[in-house]
């Protein structure tokens, strides 16, 4: 098992100031033109009447970031990833049958949601203080932890921020990643890291050697490694916040008026870890037993 890590304070994705509000979607595969009826404003009902109108609709949109394995769009077109399989199985207990995709970049996710662009955040997004300011989120599906992709036979031996901050090796990580203050927490320079679109850009910068090593979630890691002949996955380690490992989770999120969906979402999540469904939706994506957990949403707020 994973060691025991304390709550994280911050997200897998820090929050982007200034982002300016998620403007008109176009068409992705067959799901037809998304984003051209926005649901009716806040009914101003004590916790919220989303979940019964989505009942009544039959339908729910989920704001994705495009993002392996979180939450994204396959080859076929088709609407995939841990967060959007889970949430399936969720909404359909919960009354709602059929899920629409939203994409947008991650960024623009809690301010589409906030201006009813979709329902529903459903992309992996870590839990962190500042967003819950913004958003409602339900308790987490998943921890994770930290990895780096590094050349084959990692010739650096870097396995955590502090060695690379000691060997003086060069840092790439993701737009936006968490990864960014994880590493700086660790002493390394912000603005000596390679900061690049996701993680095959990522995974190409190692492979090219413009970069001893890319930052990213274990998972994200684990997987875009898999099929390289120049570079592979480092184990997953606990960045060092405060002088202390943490580890983050990641959860849906909801608008902060939508305590009654929020809450109903809770219940048949809950329902699911305990009879182990949630491992077995999120295994498929590369997530593993370790990467279960019991944090709530509660716990990441405070920080």
């Amino acid at each position: 098992m994973a060691p025991s890590i304390a709550p994280p304070r911050i997200g897998r994705r820090s929050l982007l100031a200034g982002v300016a509000a998620l403007g008109t979607l176009g068409t992705v595969g067959s799901f037809g033109t998304l984003g051209c009826s926005r649901v009716s404003a806040d009914s101003g009902v004590e916790g919220g009447d989303l979940l019964d109108r989505l009942r009544a609709q039959g339908v729910v949109r989920l704001g994705i970031a495009g993002e392996i394995p979180f939450g994204y769009i396959d080859k076929d077109g088709e609407l995939t990833g841990e967060a959007p399989e889970l949430g399936r199985v969720i909404f359909k207990r919960l009354g709602v049958d059929r899920v629409q995709p939203v994409p947008t970049e991650f960024g623009s996710l809690i301010p589409g949601l906030n201006s009813q662009q979709f329902d529903v955040v459903a992309a992996g997004m870590y839990v962190n203080p500042e967003r819950c300011q913004q958003v409602l989120f339900a308790d987490p599906d998943y921890q994770m932890l930290d990895s780096f992709v590094v050349r084959k036979g990692n010739p650096k031996d870097l396995h955590n921020y502090s060695d690379i901050v000691k060997k003086k090796a060069k840092l790439a990580t993701g737009t936006g990643y968490a990864q960014i203050q994880h590493a700086v927490e660790a002493g390394y320079k912000e603005s000596d890291l390679l900061i690049v679109p996701d993680q095959v850009a990522g995974l190409n910068a190692v492979e090219a050697g413009r970069v001893d090593a890319f930052a990213g979630t274990a998972v994200t890691v684990r997987l875009v490694a898999k099929n390289s002949r120049k570079a592979e996955a480092t184990d997953a380690f606990a960045p060092v916040i405060d002088g202390k490992p943490r580890g983050d989770g990641g959860a849906f999120a909801f608008r902060l008026t939508e305590t009654k969906l929020r809450d109903a979402f809770n219940v048949e999540l809950h329902k699911l870890k305990k009879s182990g469904e949630v491992y077995r939706i999120l295994r498929p994506f590369d997530f593993t037993q370790d990467e279960m957990t019991d944090l709530t949403a509660k716990e990441l707020c405070r920080g």
